[in-house]
């Protein structure tokens, strides 16, 4: 495969939602042998990930009351909160190009923190920005591709939403391994702007909506999902077997990367032509400005739980300065934040 082969898939896997390293590697499956190789490339990519963050949930659920692992996970958690307020502000960078797109994430952090949807929030956002594409376009488009976008837009929201209905309640709903799925197969039809975009529908649809996790359990599930090797997709693995067990686990991890495959299988053809639509490309510019704001107003609101004395503050702002000015792997830094916890358990509790 070329480089230039290689960056055409990138691009492609960009354009639909879900994992984007997990869809390079199913398209590379797919070109090289077709639908044995999506499924071969996929399920290689996947299951060694998942089942390394499954022995940690089994261990997080064994041994996570012990002194020592919540000495490990109260380093840690300060850490996590410092490396997704890093990837904010990398990829604010570029996806923050105009003053639309100031004023359209502004706005979605301040009605993110409101309460509003999540799915209503994203695709909202790129019709607005699509739409004043539209309008300040030098040769504007036909109408029927706007009110396509809108289509697209209500159909991201409406039918993704439908699936988890029957669970959306103000209060605690009991759990159930359909509305698991149905949960997590949403995520992955609709989940734009990177991995840790998925902090955001975890806390609004498991923490806030159905209170089947804890604020500290989402904070210990994206710890061990960055700490793994593989997709930070598989966080799903750690959260499905803590409300399900084994079954959970691979309800939940089935659900969110089977999009991937389907997309991938049906969207070959259609993918050039959706690449070379500037009206396309503004929209998916809309999405993940909507992306970034949602990952800072939960990022905010799960700092409240991973920051709660100064000893937990000095660590996310020594984690902070640690990387933007060095730039070290993450997982150094998590083992340098559990290092850190059971230094300061013994020295001072």
């Amino acid at each position: 495969m070329s480089e230039s082969d290689f960056l055409d898939l990138l691009g492609a896997a960009n354009l639909i939602p879900g994992p984007t390293s997990t869809q390079v590697a199913i398209h590379i499956g797919y070109r090289r042998a077709g639908w044995a190789g999506l499924i071969a490339a996929g399920v290689c990519f996947i299951v060694p990930a998942a089942a390394l963050v499954l022995l940690c949930a089994w261990a997080y659920r064994k041994y996570g009351s012990l002194p020592q692992t919540q000495a490990v996970l109260y380093g840690m958690k300060p850490v996590i909160i410092a490396i997704i307020v890093r990837a904010i502000w990398g990829l604010g960078k570029t996806a923050v190009k105009n003053t639309v797109a100031i004023l359209v994430g502004l706005a979605a952090f301040a009605l993110a923190l409101a309460g509003v949807d999540v799915l209503l929030l994203l695709f909202t956002a790129g019709a607005i920005v699509g739409t004043v594409h539209w309008l300040n376009a030098p040769r504007r488009h036909s109408p029927r591709a706007l009110f396509t976008m809108y289509a697209i837009a209500a159909g991201m929201i409406g039918f993704p939403d439908a699936l988890t209905r029957m669970n959306r309640s103000a209060g605690p709903a009991p759990y159930s391994p359909a509305a698991l799925f149905a949960f997590f197969l949403k995520v992955g039809m609709t989940l734009y702007g990177g991995g840790y975009v998925l902090v955001v529908f975890l806390r609004d649809g498991l923490v806030h909506q159905w209170r089947w996790l804890t604020e500290a359990q989402l904070l210990d599930a994206i710890a061990v999902g960055q700490f793994t090797p593989g997709p930070l997709f598989t966080t799903a693995t750690f959260v499905g077997y803590l409300v399900g067990d084994f079954k959970g686990a691979a309800i939940a991890t089935l659900a969110i990367f089977l999009p991937s495959f389907v997309l991938i299988a049906i969207s070959g053809p259609v993918l050039p032509l959706v690449r070379r639509s500037l009206l396309a490309g503004a929209f998916l510019d809309g999405v993940n400005i909507a992306a970034l704001a949602l990952m800072a107003a939960v990022t905010a609101q799960l700092g409240r739980a991973a920051l709660v004395d100064g000893y937990t503050i000095a660590i996310v702002l020594i984690a902070a300065v640690l990387l933007l000015r060095f730039r070290p792997h993450p997982v150094w830094l998590i083992l340098g934040g559990a290092l850190c916890g059971l230094v300061i358990q013994r020295a001072f509790f």
